[in-house]
């Protein structure tokens, strides 16, 4: 399908974007103001022997939309954005922080280079824990290859599509270039401090994530080989000011699965979800209503 672009959105939506460019101020996507967090509902969920922080929002249903956070994520940093596609999209959204992560129990350090793939085989373990039916994943960053290798091997029949925000398939020197921003941010700057109001376990949630990306033996990660199994159609949501990533990685999958993908490019950084809410809401609930189909009442 055709490449989206903003403009094309803008009959729809009104969309506030600000571009993120290499060398800005890492700032994790935390904000400081109070999140309005609507209708939520938090547990503990016990996947595999390890306790995970989960929360759903919206509906009391199965959940339509189910969250997977980036590298320094967790389900609190998702901010107000899960209950606003709740209500945007008239679903259940359900989100767990992965292991290290949030008020989640730590993993082993080092990870493997190979987690993404680790997390991706977990998916249909947490989804039976959610309740969650037919579904849409929608990833960011680290979640968005993690959904993305769940739809290329072998999905769960439950999910019918795949939101990617700012997904990685490659190595690119401008993400090393971000990940060594971040490091210098949590060894010389305030980014410990400010992390470790959201995670248990801040060391490990940096280090799992940061140590992995910046060892010289995962610079030949590369999944594009693998893209043209995907199983499921996907929504891609890529920012043009992203310090992490290019459209060259949104290109990948277009390439390797034609007809299959649609990709929005947006005047933003690495988290559109948060820099253009409406133009993102507006494409999300529209892929999920296509999906999933309407909801009844």
């Amino acid at each position: 399908m055709a490449r989206c672009e903003v403009r094309q959105l803008a009959d729809r939506v009104h969309a506030r974007s600000v571009a993120g460019t290499p060398g800005a101020r890492f700032d994790a996507g935390m904000k400081t103001e109070k999140p309005d967090t609507g209708n939520i509902r938090r547990a503990m969920l016990r996947i595999e022997g390890t306790r995970l922080e989960a929360a759903w929002w919206g509906l009391d249903a199965p959940p339509g939309l189910v969250l997977l956070h980036e590298g320094l994520g967790s389900v609190g940093l998702w901010r107000d954005w899960p209950a606003a596609l709740a209500r945007a999209t008239e679903r259940c959204v359900f989100a767990w922080s992965r292991a290290s992560y949030g008020r989640s129990e730590s993993c082993a350090l080092p990870r493997p280079l190979d987690y993404h793939d680790a997390e991706a085989a977990l998916l249909p373990a947490v989804l039976d824990a959610a309740g969650a039916g037919a579904c849409v994943l929608v990833g960011h960053s680290d979640g968005a290859t993690i959904a993305a290798l769940h739809a290329v091997g072998r999905p769960d029949p439950r999910v019918r599509g795949v939101v990617l925000l700012a997904p990685h398939y490659f190595v690119e020197p401008i993400c090393l270039a971000g990940l060594a921003a971040a490091r210098q941010a949590w060894e010389q700057g305030d980014l410990r401090a400010r992390l470790a109001r959201h995670h248990g376990d801040v060391a490990a949630a940096f280090h799992g994530w940061n140590d992995t990306w910046l060892n010289p033996a995962f610079r030949g990660w590369d999944v594009r080989g693998r893209l043209a199994g995907l199983g499921v159609p996907a929504l891609q949501i890529q920012g043009s000011g992203d310090q992490y990533g290019t459209t060259a990685q949104t290109d990948a999958l277009e390439r390797a699965a034609p007809g299959r993908v649609e990709t929005l490019v947006l005047p933003v950084g690495h988290t559109p979800h948060q820099e253009a809410a409406a133009a993102v809401l507006a494409a999300v609930a529209d892929f999920t209503q296509r999906r999933l189909g309407v909801t009844a009442g």
